[in-house]
C-alpha cells in the first residue's frame, strides 16, 4: 500500500517519467543478461535475472523519491476544515484557500457570492495578458512567499488580490480579495465634475480637477478650464497639474498665464483611495481674496459641504485643537455627535487621549505634513482603529483634517487567528502532559493495588494505602479534564436526542442547583439526533449548570437557569451573524442565567484550562476547558455571550446525525467476579517499566502466565519462540516498532491472536491510526482489577 499510494497521486506526465525509467532499467540491466544467457546457453544466469529485476524496481523507487516526491500533494495535517471556514468569514474580503493541484479547502461565502461560477482563483485569467499576470503572481508567491497585484473583470469591476503561502509546509495558498472602488468613486466624481455640480461650486469660488496617480488631468471643472486657457470651450485634460501653476516666494500658487483674475490659490488635495498613493486624488481651488470667500467661515462652510458627501470618515480641527467639523461617516463611526464632543481626544479611549492631542497639536501648528496614529474608540474599546492627520496652511482657520480607517474586520480575523492558534497549543501541551502523567499513575495506582493485596481493613498502613490510592483516582479525573480539553479523552458517541440526556440528570441539577434557583427546561420541536456521548455531554450540562449557580450566588434579584434546545436550519445558520459556524443542519442546546455577568475583558479565556476567577481552592480552572474540549471532539461549536449585570448564556451547536438511528443492541452481562480469574500464557509489552512490573505481577496474581517486553522487537522475537502466546497486550506509543506496527506483525504469525492496547490517548484517536481489526482498548490509568477484567473479556471473546 505504503509504495502504490506515490503511484496514485503522480500525474499523468510523471506516470509516463515512471513507466519511462523502469523501461530504460530493462533495457540496459535486463537484456544484456539475456542474450548472454542464450548465446552461452548457460541458464544458471537465471538468478541474474531475477537481480536485474529487483535492481530495476529499486531503480524506479530511487527516480521517484529523488524527483517525483516532492510533487505528491501532502495528505497529513489537513486544517480543521470547520475552524478554518469560521476564521475565514467577513464582509470585507472575499477569502478562499488551495493547494498546489488547485483544490479548494476552504471559501468564504463572500467569494461565493462574487465568484458563484467560478471555483479555483487561477482560472479568473481569461486573456493572454492575464494569464501572464496570474502565472507571474503564483511564481512569484511560491518563491517569495507572498504576491500582490491588481485584476479587472469585464464586468468593470476591480480587485487587489493578495496571495501568500500558509501551511506547516508551505503547500497552502491563501487568497485574499478586495473589492477596489477607487475606479467606480473615480467615474463618478468626474460626472459630478462635469455636470450641475460644478456650476454651484463655481458660484461659490471653487474650482475642481481630478488628476491620476501621475499627476495628469482627468478632467476639470470649465471655470479652472476658462481661466487657464481663456476660452470656454478649451482644453486641459492630459496636463501635468502642476504645470499650470506657478508659486511665489511666500509659497502661494496662482494659475499661470491666467487671462483674469489672477491671485493666490488655495489647494485642498484629497486621495480617493488612502491605502493606495496610486490612486486618483480630488484638487479643490479657491481664491485667498474672493467676493463669495470674504472670510474664513465662508471657506468653512464651503469645504464642509463638500467633505459632508463624501464616503469617508473625515473631520476638521482649528487651529486651537477644537473640532469645527464631523461628516455623517465620522459620526458613525465614532458613535458620538459633533455637539458631545469638543476635541478628537474625546474619541478614544483614556490611555490614547494624550498621544491624539498630542498629535493633533504638532500637526496643527507645524509645516503642511501627514502622519497617522492607532488608537482604540471609546464606543469600541476592543478594536484598533487608524487616524490619519493632515496638517493645513492658509486655508481659513482650519488647521488639521482627521481622517479614520477602521481595522475591524482584519482585527477580527487576528483575534480568531491568535486564539485559535493559543488553544490549539495549550490543547497538544496538555495532552502531552496528560499522556505522559497516566503512566505514572498507572504505576501508583497498580502499586496501591498490589500493596492492598498484602493488608486487610483494619492494619495500621490500610488507611494511608487507601488514601493514596483515592488522591491518585482525583488525578486521574484531573487527567481526563486535560485530555477532554485537548479533545483525545477516550468517548463512546451514541445517537442520541438533546432532550433524553436532559431528562436523565433533570433530577441531579435541581439538587445540585438548590431551591433558591429555578431550572426551567424548554424543548423545541422537530428536534435532530446527535452523535456524542451520552455522559460527556451530561458533564457539560453540568459543568455550565455549577457555573452559573456560582455566579447567582450574590445575586438579590430572582435566580433563574434556563436549559433550552432548539433546531437550528441552515437559513437560521445565514441569518446569525452573532456566531460564525460553517452551513449546515445543528441542534442547538442553550443554557442561561441571570448572574453577575462575565466582563468583556475575560470572554475570551473562558475556555483557556485553568484560568478561573473564583477564589484559590475553589475552582482548578478547567471546567470550561473540558465542556470546550467535549463540544469540539463531538463536531460542534460553542460560544459564551454575556451582559454585566443580565447574565451570561452559552449556546452550544451540534450537527444533526443524517444516518439512521440504530437499533438497541441488548448486552449479555457478564459477572465482573468471573472475569477477574483466568489462565493462559499473555505477553506484555510495555516500555514504562514500572508500568510493565506492576501489570505483569498484578496478572500473575490473577493465574495468568505472563511474559513481558520492553520493545516490539523483543517481542517478536518471544512471540516467535513462544507459539502458545493467547493474548498480546502492548502499549501504543513506544519508541522504535509501536504498539499498531507491533500487532500487525504479530497477525502475519498468528493471525488469530486477539491483542489488547493500553495508551493514555484518545480510543477514538488511536483507532483511526490503527488498521488491525478485533483489537480491544484499555484507556491508562488502569487498575489491576481493571487490567483483568479487560483480559477476561477479551479471551471470553475468542471462546
Amino acid at each position: 500500500m505504503k509504495f502504490a499510494l506515490p503511484f496514485y497521486f503522480l500525474k499523468k506526465g510523471q506516470k509516463s517519467i515512471f513507466w519511462f525509467s523502469i523501461f530504460i532499467a530493462f533495457i540496459f540491466l535486463f537484456l544484456p543478461f539475456f542474450l548472454l544467457e542464450w548465446f552461452l546457453k548457460d541458464y544458471r544466469l537465471s538468478f541474474l535475472f531475477l537481480i536485474t529485476i529487483l535492481f530495476s524496481i529499486l531503480f524506479a523507487a530511487s527516480f521517484y523519491r529523488l524527483f517525483l516526491k516532492n510533487s505528491m500533494p501532502s495528505t497529513v495535517n489537513l486544517p480543521d476544515l470547520a475552524l478554518l471556514q469560521a476564521i475565514i468569514e467577513n464582509d470585507q474580503e472575499a477569502i478562499v484557500i488551495n493547494d498546489r493541484s488547485g483544490k479548494i479547502w476552504a471559501a468564504s461565502s463572500l467569494y461565493t457570492q462574487w465568484f458563484p461560477t467560478l471555483g479555483d482563483p487561477s482560472e479568473f485569467a481569461e486573456s493572454p495578458s492575464e494569464k501572464a499576470l496570474f502565472e507571474q503572481a503564483l511564481r512569484q508567491v511560491w518563491r517569495n512567499g507572498i504576491s500582490l497585484f491588481t485584476w479587472g473583470r469585464d464586468t468593470g469591476d476591480r480587485y487587489k488580490i493578495s496571495i501568500q503561502r500558509a501551511g506547516i509546509h508551505n503547500n497552502y495558498l491563501i487568497w485574499r480579495l478586495i473589492q477596489d472602488n477607487t475606479a467606480k468613486l473615480s467615474k463618478n466624481i468626474q460626472i459630478l465634475i462635469e455636470g450641475e455640480i460644478s456650476t454651484s461650486l463655481a458660484e461659490a469660488g471653487i474650482m475642481t480637477a481630478l488628476l491620476d496617480a501621475q499627476g495628469h488631468i482627468l478632467t476639470a471643472s470649465p471655470i479652472l478650464t476658462f481661466r487657464q486657457t481663456g476660452f470656454p470651450d478649451g482644453s486641459i485634460v492630459g496636463a501635468d497639474f502642476m504645470s499650470l501653476f506657478e508659486s511665489d516666494m511666500n509659497g502661494q500658487y496662482f494659475i499661470k498665464g491666467a487671462v483674469e483674475n489672477k491671485s493666490a490659490l488655495r489647494l485642498v488635495k484629497v486621495d480617493l483611495d488612502r491605502n493606495n498613493k496610486t490612486s486618483d486624488s480630488l484638487i479643490l481651488m479657491m481664491d485667498e481674496i474672493s467676493g463669495a470667500l470674504r472670510n474664513s467661515k465662508d471657506i468653512l462652510d464651503v469645504i464642509c459641504s463638500m467633505l459632508s458627501i463624501l464616503p469617508y470618515s473625515l473631520a476638521i480641527t482649528g487651529q486651537d485643537g477644537r473640532l469645527l467639523f464631523m461628516n455623517r461617516a465620522m459620526v458613525q463611526t465614532v458613535s458620538m455627535s459633533r455637539q458631545s464632543v469638543l476635541y478628537p481626544s474625546d474619541w478614544v479611549v483614556q490611555e490614547d487621549k494624550a498621544a491624539v492631542a498630542d498629535a493633533v497639536h504638532r500637526y496643527g501648528a507645524g509645516q503642511p505634513l501627514s502622519g497617522e496614529i492607532s488608537v482604540r474608540l471609546a464606543s469600541k474599546p476592543e478594536e484598533t482603529i487608524v487616524l490619519m492627520l493632515t496638517g493645513t496652511r492658509h486655508l481659513g482657520g482650519i488647521a488639521v483634517v482627521i481622517s479614520l480607517r477602521e481595522s475591524g474586520a482584519e482585527n477580527q480575523i487576528k483575534q480568531q487567528m491568535a486564539q485559535a492558534t493559543r488553544m490549539q497549543a495549550v490543547g497538544q501541551l496538555a495532552g502531552g502532559v496528560a499522556h505522559d502523567f497516566n503512566n505514572i499513575l498507572t504505576a501508583i495506582i497498580g502499586y496501591c493495588d498490589v500493596m492492598r493485596m498484602r493488608h486487610v481493613p483494619g492494619d495500621s498502613d490500610y488507611d494511608d494505602i487507601q488514601q493514596i490510592r483515592h488522591n491518585s483516582n482525583r488525578a486521574a479525573a484531573l487527567t481526563r479534564q486535560l485530555l477532554a480539553f485537548s479533545r483525545q479523552q477516550t468517548m463512546r458517541p451514541q445517537i442520541l436526542q438533546l432532550p433524553d440526556v436532559i431528562s436523565e440528570i433533570s433530577n441531579l441539577l435541581k439538587r445540585l442547583l438548590g431551591e433558591k434557583i429555578l431550572l426551567t427546561v424548554k424543548h423545541g420541536r422537530n428536534l435532530g439526533l446527535v452523535r456524542a456521548d451520552p455522559g460527556q455531554l451530561e458533564q457539560v450540562i453540568v459543568n455550565l449548570a455549577v457555573n452559573a449557580r456560582d455566579a447567582m450566588m450574590n445575586s438579590r434579584e430572582q435566580r433563574h437557569l434556563t436549559i433550552q434546545t432548539q433546531p437550528i436550519s441552515v437559513e437560521d445558520v445565514h441569518k446569525n451573524t452573532n456566531h460564525s459556524i460553517p452551513d449546515g443542519e445543528y441542534t442547538a442546546l442553550i443554557i442561561s442565567d441571570t448572574g453577575s455577568g462575565i466582563p468583556p475583558e475575560i470572554l475570551s479565556k473562558i475556555f483557556e484550562p485553568f484560568f478561573t476567577t473564583k477564589e484559590v481552592g475553589k475552582g482548578t480552572g478547567l471546567g470550561l476547558a473540558t465542556v470546550y474540549g467535549i463540544v469540539r471532539q463531538s463536531g460542534g461549536f460553542i460560544f459564551a455571550d454575556s451582559e454585566m449585570g443580565v447574565g451570561t448564556q452559552f449556546t452550544i451547536y451540534l450537527p444533526v446525525y443524517e444516518g439512521v438511528a440504530p437499533q438497541k443492541q441488548i448486552e449479555v452481562s457478564v459477572e465482573k467476579s468471573a472475569l477477574l480469574w483466568g489462565s493462559g500464557k499473555i505477553l506484555l509489552v510495555e516500555d514504562e517499566e514500572t508500568v510493565r512490573n506492576v501489570a505483569g505481577f498484578g496478572l500473575k496474581r490473577q493465574g495468568y502466565d505472563v511474559l513481558t517486553a520492553e520493545n516490539g522487537e523483543e517481542a517478536l522475537s518471544l512471540l516467535k519462540d513462544n507459539s502458545k502466546i493467547d493474548l498480546l497486550i502492548s502499549d501504543v506509543v513506544m519508541p522504535g516498532m509501536d504498539g499498531p506496527t507491533l500487532g500487525s506483525e504479530a497477525r502475519k504469525l498468528r493471525p488469530d491472536l486477539p491483542v489488547l492496547f493500553i495508551s493514555g490517548y484518545a480510543e477514538e484517536q488511536l483507532r483511526r491510526s490503527i488498521s488491525l481489526e478485533h483489537v480491544a482498548f484499555l484507556p491508562k490509568p488502569f487498575s489491576i482489577q481493571d487490567l483483568a477484567i479487560a483480559v477476561g473479556k477479551v479471551l471470553n471473546a475468542k471462546e
